[in-house]
């Protein structure tokens, strides 16, 4: 198997890197060269700048509004963006909910939602977990209750990143109570508008308000909002499951987080100590494993191979090395580093938001499915145990 790129290829990865380094703007360069957090705003910003390339949604076909590219040039895409530290889009409609009604959705759904998706008119959130239905989403208890052509909602969804600047959620929710536990579920589009929807964001660990709780009380949800076939809503989670963990491997942002850790051994003076460049040598290796990895699997999409079960390795191994990236991050802070917040003014700004990522980034082996579901599915799907 070639896992090189092609010269047509690495013209690509060039086109894209003097792209970001005309077209960023000074305030987010000036953030991203520090890791800083990007505000809501500003990650609309860039959304409209890429938009305006036509780079917004490389996963999206060229008949429905994406730049038509092939497996490898959109990894290489969003690998480059993520060593620049570009503000990272919200997934939740480019790479979530749009492949999903590009997938499953009705012409009127296609033609309704995607065009807002992309320009950023509607911003999206996801409306999965719940307070007893995490890893285990299948036990799901958010209710719809057929009303003629509309269904009645109730229930509670948690863990809904960014729902607050969200216009809309694609939730899952329990159709037929008595099917069995995949079964009986549908997908569902709701206006975060409607009445009897409340969202109460609250603090990550890290200081941000990255998640949300969102309430449905008795809240009517046109059926034409159903996305695929009324009970049939687990085929498109776990398809779009797929496209999310292979996301979260990663690859370029674990790099960038690599090269942030040699920048702060040099600030301490440690870039000649052994024990230091060891660890970091030993990140080096097993990013590389990593990334010759999602290789193989891009290998396989430039086939036509939609991402099966072998994107639960890339999520394993991605959340895993970006943990052990930001530690060692804090390990060459010193003792004080999880104090050290940008607030406090005592901190250098290339580690101004180190401890903040490292706190937030523990949710990275929950996320997206745990580590230890995602091993069950290698377990079973790849190794054939039982």
């Amino acid at each position: 198997m070639d896992l090189s790129f092609s010269p047509e290829h690495l013209a690509f990865r060039d086109e894209v890197r003097a792209f970001i380094l005309t077209e960023m703007p000074p305030h987010l360069r000036a953030k991203a060269e520090v890791d800083a957090h990007f505000e809501h705003h500003e990650v609309m910003e860039w959304h409209r700048i890429l938009h305006r390339r036509g780079w917004v949604a490389p996963l999206w076909p060229a008949e429905l509004g994406g730049p038509g590219l092939d497996a490898t040039s959109r990894f290489i895409l969003s690998e480059e963006l993520e060593l620049a530290n570009a503000p990272a889009l919200s997934p939740f409609g480019l790479a979530m909910v749009g492949p999903a009604i590009i997938q499953y959705g009705d012409d009127a759904q296609k033609q309704r939602f995607l065009p807002k998706i992309l320009s950023g008119e509607e911003v999206w959130c996801q409306g999965y977990s719940e307070p007893n239905a995490g890893s285990d989403l299948a036990s799901l208890r958010t209710r719809a209750e057929r009303d003629g052509d509309h269904f009645i909602v109730n229930g509670q969804k948690t863990w809904t990143t960014y729902a607050q600047h969200a216009d809309w959620i694609f939730c899952l929710v329990r159709t037929d109570p008595n099917a069995k536990k995949q079964s009986g579920i549908t997908f569902l589009l709701i206006d975060l508008k409607t009445p009897g929807v409340t969202v109460r964001p609250f603090l990550t660990i890290g200081g941000t308000p990255a998640f949300s709780e969102t309430f449905f009380d008795n809240v009517r949800v046109p059926v034409a909002n159903v996305v695929g076939a009324i009970d049939a809503g687990w085929t498109v989670a776990k398809a779009l499951l797929g496209h999310e963990r292979t996301l979260i491997a990663a690859v370029g942002a674990i790099g960038r987080t690599i090269r942030t850790c040699k920048q702060i051994a040099d600030a301490h003076d440690l870039d000649q100590d052994p024990v230091v460049l060891a660890k970091i040598a030993r990140l080096e290796i097993r990013h590389r494993a990593l990334q010759m990895t999602n290789y193989r699997a891009l290998a396989g999409a430039q086939l036509g191979h939609a991402p099966g079960p072998e994107s639960s390795i890339l999520k394993i191994r991605g959340a895993e090395l970006v943990q052990q990236a930001y530690e060692l991050a804090m390990e060459l802070m010193g003792h004080d580093a999880l104090a050290w917040f940008p607030e406090e003014g005592i901190v250098p700004e290339l580690e101004a938001g180190i401890a903040s990522a490292f706190c937030y980034l523990r949710a990275t082996t929950i996320y997206g499915g745990s580590n230890e579901i995602q091993k069950n599915i290698i377990a079973k799907h790849l190794l054939g145990l039982s």
